[in-house]
């Protein structure tokens, strides 16, 4: 039996690295006959580094830049071998996973030093710039990357306002003077799964602030900011991304970018997958062990279990999505598809969270213990 370990991050508490940990300790505890290959995977946010360290030639350079809310760190980003394109995912700087639970606030949060990890990028010679956008812990439209690159951000008193989410309906001007020439050259590609516009219901502040941080009076905010910010880049720089498909991820970022930079969006989980040959892999396997840390409504906008079962159905593999909270259980689409949840009813998200992996390995150890050959 073979068994393709191929799970996404439980973000803000897990690596998909240390996923597919769990998952392969308790398969060699139980069935240890079992062939597993662990391909711990990304849809082109956190963990792509990764994928491509593993599958492709480059390298890891790790610059110096800050975090979401300005403390320095040392973040990574991955520089292809021809020197000419870098991979960087925004949740390296400006992710959950770098922020503590009382420290995440997409009021006060920034992509700033996301925008230093390109700047870097851009200063060793990439003309090609690919960004991952998952697991963002802000919402400032990717106005922190912009003021980075030598943007400015200017109120009606034509004074410089520092980017962050609950200062989007105080810029009054986008000034691009002294824009980065590198920055304006380059080619961007933001890698994103997800097809949300930037605002309205189903926008950037309804869908993904409350799990950054917000509660109902700052996700409005938030939805006010996003809406005054797009309406300026009409106004000034004669480009509407209300109508932008996945315009609102990562806090508006795609929006951002293709308003300051022409940036282009792709699908990421395509552009990983196409690199690693990941359909061969699958119909290779017996059974593909998925998860991420919620599986939900958002998962079917194209997040990467819902994708891997996909394509597992079509070639009518087994699939098991195991996850920490499971808001829907059962696609009827997917006869393959099996879906599980590691959280317990009784209790909180945040225990959950803080137990990911012992809660993780329990689930698996009763699926397996039943678990028929």
């Amino acid at each position: 039996m073979h068994v393709l370990v191929i799970p996404d991050s439980f973000k803000g508490s897990l690596s998909a690295r240390e996923v597919a940990k769990v998952m392969y300790g308790v398969l060699q505890s139980i069935i240890p006959k079992a062939t597993c290959t662990l391909f711990p995977f990304s849809d082109g946010g956190e963990g792509a580094l990764d994928v491509l360290n593993d599958s492709i030639s480059g390298q890891i350079i790790n610059c110096q830049t800050v975090n979401a809310i300005g403390k320095k760190i040392n973040a990574p980003y991955f520089l292809f071998e021809n020197g000419n394109s870098a991979w960087i995912e925004l949740s390296q700087s400006s992710g959950l996973t770098q922020l503590h639970a009382s420290e995440r606030n997409p009021l006060v949060t920034s992509t700033l030093g996301t925008g230093l990890q390109i700047k870097d990028a851009l200063n060793k010679g990439c003309e090609n710039i690919y960004l991952g956008i998952g697991g963002s812990s802000t919402h400032d439209m990717g106005a922190g990357i912009f003021t980075a690159l030598g943007g400015r951000l200017l109120n009606h008193n034509k004074r410089e306002i520092q980017p962050c989410g609950g200062n989007l309906t105080s810029i009054a001007s986008i000034d691009i003077s002294q824009l980065s020439p590198l920055a304006k050259q380059a080619n961007w590609v933001v890698a994103c799964d997800v097809t949300n516009p930037l605002a309205g219901p189903k926008g950037a502040a309804y869908t993904y602030a409350a799990q950054k941080g917000a509660d109902d009076e700052t996700i409005q905010k938030l939805e006010d900011g996003s809406k005054h910010f797009g309406t300026l880049f009409i106004n000034e720089l004669n480009c509407n991304v209300f109508p932008l498909v996945s315009g609102g991820a990562a806090g508006g970022v795609s929006a951002g970018l293709h308003a300051f930079f022409g940036s282009k969006i792709e699908n990421g989980f395509d552009i990983l997958s196409k690199i690693t040959d990941l359909e061969t892999a699958i119909q290779k396997a017996d059974l593909v062990l998925t998860g991420e840390g919620c599986f939900d409504q958002q998962s079917m906008h194209g997040k990467l279990p819902y994708r891997i079962a996909k394509i597992a159905q079509k070639h009518k593999v087994l699939t098991y999505i195991v996850a920490g909270q499971a808001m829907e259980k059962h696609l009827t689409e997917f006869p393959s598809l099996q879906i599980f949840q590691t959280k317990k009813d009784n209790m909180s998200i945040d225990e959950a969270m803080d137990r990911a992996a012992e809660l993780l390995e329990m689930k698996l150890v009763e699926i397996f213990s039943t678990f028929k050959i």
